[in-house]
């Protein structure tokens, strides 16, 4: 799927079955523009949330089946519409989504990691459940694992995004880890990786590994070429997670991202282990 934002993970990419590449672009095109309202440009807090805001209203014109009130949303929504209904997808979903992006318009700080994971469970549990229910594989198991595997994605772009984050006056370090190792929200305004963050950061990319690797399982429950996709997206995210502690954990001079060679040893990784 051609995007225009770099991606981690790849986004309907062609190990997923032809009939699934259609719902999934179009779950994509929906979070990716919902995101950007949230954090691209220069609109002001309570423009970004109505606008947030008016893709509430079109869910909701999705599901009584009446016209779009807004007729920009209709190339996003009257796509997205027409896969919810095929696929009877939980329209839930996507409201929580939006829940997260707003969120993000007005939230900076996170007291502690329960804070963190309850925005997790919003801002990227809900796309692991769309992708079961795509699949017809939306069990109570599979999607305890889905969510293990999502949320520790999501914790996966915080901790290298700690310096872009920064720059939108974003934090999500929790604020009770910073305080038991000693890092200040001046250490990271200077970029500066002392011991106790590098402490911090490995701690935290712990907590993420090993929430990943509870939820890899769901990789070999999922049949065919869907199930090694999934092989694939948590190979990439434990990927990222070994290259901040490659690089002393300094994300803020090193951002670590997955290039082609990356993704081809990867691609080994998924068919062997």
């Amino acid at each position: 799927m051609p995007v225009d934002h770099y991606e981690n993970f790849p986004v309907a990419s062609f190990l997923l079955p032809a009939r699934l590449r259609e719902p999934v672009e179009a779950i994509y095109a929906f979070a990716r523009s919902a995101d950007d309202i949230a954090d691209e440009g220069d609109a002001a807090p309570l423009v970004r949330l109505a606008r947030l805001n008016d893709y509430r209203k079109a869910l909701h014109c999705i599901e009584q089946g009446r016209p779009f009130d807004d007729p920009s949303l209709v190339p996003i929504f009257e796509r997205l519409g027409a896969n919810i209904r095929q696929f009877k997808l939980p329209v839930g979903l996507f409201r929580d989504l939006l829940d997260a992006f707003s969120q993000d318009v007005v939230k900076t700080r996170y007291a502690d990691f329960a804070e963190l994971a309850d925005y997790c469970r919003r801002s990227a549990n809900p796309v692991g459940r769309l992708l079961l229910h795509l699949y017809g594989a939306a069990t109570e198991k599979n999607l305890a694992m889905s969510d293990r595997i999502c949320a520790s994605l999501q914790l996966i772009n915080f901790w290298q995004d700690v310096a872009v984050d920064w720059q939108k006056q974003r934090i999500y370090l929790p604020q009770a880890d910073m305080e038991r190792f000693g890092v200040g929200e001046a250490d990271i305004v200077a970029g500066q990786v002392t011991h106790q963050f590098s402490a911090l950061m490995d701690f935290e990319i712990q907590r993420a590994r090993g929430m990943m690797l509870q939820g890899a399982p769901l990789a070999r429950r999922l049949p065919g070429r869907i199930g090694w996709e999934l092989r694939l997206v948590v190979q990439g995210g434990l990927a990222v997670l070994d290259k901040i502690e490659a690089n002393a954990y300094d994300v803020f001079n090193h951002r670590p991202v997955l290039g082609k060679t990356d993704w081809l040893r990867l691609a080994w990784r998924a068919l062997t282990r």
